[in-house]
C-alpha cells in the first residue's frame, strides 16, 4: 500500500496507514471496502479475512476509549479478533491510478492532469556514508534489507562515487585500517540511498552493524521527490461528441447505480471535464478556472452547486462513496499482482448510506 499510495502525500488533516494490527503479522486474506461498517465487519469475519483495507479511516479523530457499546466498538472488535485495518484515503486519491484516475477512466478522460498538485506532508530522507571499497556491497545490502533504496517500483537504488578518506585515531581506538595516532588515507566509496521516515532509525542501525569502521561517518538529509502526476482531482478532455446525459448513462451502468444528482444543463456537449472523488467543494474553483463543461464528483454543497451553474459548469454528483468505489477494482488487481499469496476480495455489502429514488 505504501508503494501504491504513499502516505506522505495524504492531506495533513487525514489519518492514513495501518490503524489496527501488528505490522509483522503474515496476512492471508484481505477485504476491500470504502466504509468499515458493522455489515462489512461481519462479512470480513464470515470470509475469514485477517485484514481489511477500508478507504475511509474508521479512526479519524483521537478516541478517548475503546469499549464495547461505544463509538469505537467496531475497532475494538477488530483488534480483539486479530483483524488488521489499513486506510489509504487521501493518499489513494492523489496516487497515479488511484481514486481520481479510476473515476476519470469511467468517462475516458484524456490528457489528464491533477486539478490541485500535492506535495508530500513528510519528506523522504537520504542517508550518506563512506565505506572502504571492499565493504561497499555488504553495507549496501544491509541498507536495502532494512528497507532503504526504494524509489517507486524500483528497489536497491543507490549512488556510489569513489574518493579518498582521511582519519587519525586517538589513543585507545581500533581503526579498521592503519594505526592509532597515525594520520591515514584510504580509498573509500561514498554510498547514498533513499529511505522513508518510518525506516530511518532502523536503517541507520543496520548501517552501523554492517559498517567495518569503529566510527562510521553518517549524514542524513531531507529529500523531496517531485511528483509526476500527484494531486487531488483530474482534469482533461472527453471523446468528441459526448454529452452530459451520455456520460451519466455510462456512469450509472459502470458503477451500478440507479440515479445521480445534476445541477445545470444535462444536454450540453462536453469537451473538457474535471473529476473530484468524494466531497467536491475543494476542487470546484480549480474546475471553473480550467473552464470545464462538466464537473463530476460525489457531493457538493448547495451554494457551491449554485456557483458552478453561474459559471457555466454542469455538476454531476454520484453520492460520496459511489464516486470512490470504482478504485476498489484497480486496487484489488494491484494487490493480487504484487502479492499473489494474499487472497483479496471486494466487499459485496459495502454501499453508500444514501440513495437516489
Amino acid at each position: 500500500m505504501e508503494l501504491l499510495a504513499p502516505t506522505r502525500y495524504a492531506e495533513s488533516w487525514d489519518n492514513v496507514g495501518l490503524l489496527v494490527g501488528d505490522p509483522s503479522r503474515t496476512l492471508k486474506k484481505t477485504l476491500l471496502c470504502i466504509d468499515y461498517t458493522p455489515v462489512v465487519a461481519r462479512e470480513a469475519r464470515d470470509l475469514h479475512c485477517d485484514s481489511v483495507i477500508a478507504y475511509h479511516p474508521p479512526i479519524f479523530k483521537p478516541l478517548a476509549n475503546f469499549v464495547v457499546g461505544g463509538v469505537s466498538e467496531l475497532v475494538f472488535d477488530a483488534a480483539r479478533d486479530g483483524i488488521a485495518i489499513y486506510s489509504p484515503h487521501t493518499a489513494l486519491d492523489v496516487a497515479p491510478g488511484g481514486t481520481n484516475d479510476a473515476l476519470a477512466d469511467l468517462i475516458e478522460l484524456r490528457g489528464r492532469e491533477p486539478l490541485k498538485y500535492s506535495k508530500p506532508s513528510e519528506a523522504n530522507y537520504k542517508i550518506v556514508t563512506f565505506v572502504p571499497r571492499e565493504s561497499v556491497d555488504t553495507v549496501a545490502d544491509a541498507l536495502f534489507a532494512a528497507g532503504a533504496g526504494r524509489i517507486g517500483n524500483y528497489s536497491k537504488c543507490s549512488f556510489r562515487s569513489s574518493g579518498k578518506g582521511t582519519f587519525q585515531g586517538d589513543t585507545g581506538t581500533h581503526p579498521a585500517a592503519g594505526e592509532p595516532g597515525k594520520f591515514e588515507t584510504t580509498d573509500e566509496v561514498r554510498l547514498e540511498t533513499i529511505v522513508t521516515p518510518a525506516r530511518v532509525h532502523s536503517t541507520i542501525e543496520a548501517l552501523r552493524r554492517s559498517h567495518p569502521y569503529e566510527e562510521a561517518a553518517i549524514d542524513v538529509f531531507e529529500s523531496f521527490t517531485p511528483p509526476q502526476i500527484c494531486g487531488q482531482g483530474r482534469v482533461g478532455t472527453v471523446p468528441e461528441g459526448a454529452t452530459v446525459e451520455m456520460l451519466i448513462n455510462r456512469l450509472k451502468r459502470e458503477i451500478g447505480i440507479d440515479g445521480v444528482l445534476v445541477a445545470g444543463d444535462a444536454t450540453r456537449l462536453v469537451r473538457r471535464a474535471a473529476v473530484f472523488a468524494g466531497s467536491g467543494s475543494d476542487g470546484l474553483d480549480a474546475s471553473i478556472e480550467h473552464r470545464v463543461d462538466l464537473y463530476l464528483t460525489g457531493e457538493l454543497r448547495h451554494h457551491d452547486a449554485l456557483k458552478a451553474v453561474r459559471a457555466g459548469v454542469t455538476v454531476v454528483c454520484l453520492l460520496h462513496s459511489n464516486s470512490e468505489r470504482p478504485v476498489l477494482k484497480w486496487l484489488m488487481a494491484q494487490i493480487k499482482s504484487a502479492l499473489p499469496g494474499v487472497a483479496c476480495e471486494i466487499s459485496q455489502v459495502d454501499s453508500d448510506p444514501l440513495s437516489v429514488m
